[in-house]
């Protein structure tokens, strides 16, 4: 035996009255929304303060001191000599985890955390930043920024706001020092420390089977390699002397 199953009867009203409010809806979120959606990459929601991005480096402020090299837990950080001397840091990008030791490091505030963290490289080899001075030039397609406040009924309201990518580090208070001789006595002649500067502050004689340290005071930045490499705490880290 063969049922016939009748069609459901049509409401046409409530069907247009339903259609008109997903049209009015969609109509409204297409004027001011109210959703969380972020139109990535024109639109960019607000970063913490403490948020880890890539690292700005300034190399006037930087006194080759190589304590980002060596607390970085990565190897991701190499020193590069540059045309006046000194070595300056590089960052491979492609080892970095953004941990900032780097930044919290470094003595005299020349590496400081930035809020740029989606960038894309084209290639490994381009990801290995050997020369990092000032800000790096970066396309960006966010014309504006969004933030979200949710406010006690859940409601959600957007609003555009102006951020500045770089973090402004305060310079720590540290007086210039330079490397002074303490004890030439405990002096045994490895010369760590002259094979160690980076700025060849160092000097080094033989006289009378002894060796004879000097420093100069003008190629000097108290970076301090050398008194943390001596064996026998013959240099010591001291304030200039003003005059």
């Amino acid at each position: 035996m063969v049922k016939i199953v009748k069609p459901p009867k049509v409401d046409i009203t409530r069907t247009v009255i339903g259609h008109l409010k997903a049209i009015g809806e969609a109509t409204k979120q297409a004027i001011a929304p109210d959703t969380i959606t972020i139109h990535y990459p024109r639109e960019r929601r607000k970063y913490p303060d403490n948020f880890r991005g890539l690292m700005i480096f300034s190399k006037d402020e930087c006194i080759s001191c190589f304590r980002c090299a060596h607390i970085c837990p990565a190897n991701a950080i190499q020193m590069f000599p540059d045309e006046n001397g000194r070595y300056y840091p590089g960052v491979d990008y492609a080892k970095c985890i953004l941990c900032h030791f780097c930044v919290d490091s470094c003595p005299t505030a020349a590496l400081k955390p930035s809020k740029i963290h989606d960038v894309a490289f084209k290639d490994v080899e381009s990801m290995f930043i050997k020369e990092m001075d000032g800000i790096p030039e970066i396309k960006r397609e966010d014309k504006k920024l969004v933030e979200y406040d949710f406010e006690e009924d859940l409601k959600i309201t957007k609003r555009k706001y102006v951020e500045n990518l770089i973090v402004e580090v305060p310079k720590p208070p540290r007086p210039k020092m330079i490397a002074a001789v303490k004890s030439p006595e405990n002096c045994i002649g490895c010369r760590l420390c002259f094979f160690a500067c980076p700025v060849d502050a160092i000097s080094s004689k033989a006289e009378e089977l002894e060796i004879i340290l000097d420093t100069d005071p003008k190629k000097c930045t108290g970076c301090g390699i050398c008194v943390r490499i001596c064996p026998t705490d013959v240099l010591i880290l001291q304030p200039v002397r003003e005059g």
